[in-house]
């Protein structure tokens, strides 16, 4: 297991493959968005996509796995909210890239100036 260590964070490979798996779907990207602001009940997220009530709920799926939102039960309802920390986790990881590739850009300018 590969480990990612970062300024604030430690992600394994696997942690990093379902978040962007989850994020490389528009919808479960608009449901993270969406509960960030407010938590919301799978049915009234139901609503807002043309798509079942389980279509939804496979989404939200993916997304708890992801640990992009978590669920707890109100009732009879499951309440979605999405979850800050691990967004931060992944914009961290983005940042150490990003941080590793202007490098390497930098580097490859260097080079080039000297010829």
């Amino acid at each position: 297991m590969v480990t990612h260590k970062t300024a604030q964070s430690d992600l394994t490979d696997a942690q990093i493959d379902r978040i962007f798996r989850a994020f490389a779907d528009a919808t479960r990207r608009d449901i993270v968005s969406r509960t960030l602001t407010e938590e919301s009940s799978i049915s009234a997220l139901a609503h807002r996509y043309a798509m079942s009530f389980a279509a939804v709920r496979k989404h939200v799926t993916v997304l708890e796995e992801a640990h992009l939102v978590s669920t707890r039960r109100s009732g009879r309802e499951r309440r979605i909210r999405g979850n800050p920390e691990t967004l931060m986790k992944a914009q961290t990881l983005l940042n150490t890239y990003e941080h590793l590739w202007r490098e390497r850009l930098h580097r490859l300018d260097a080079l080039f100036a000297h010829d």
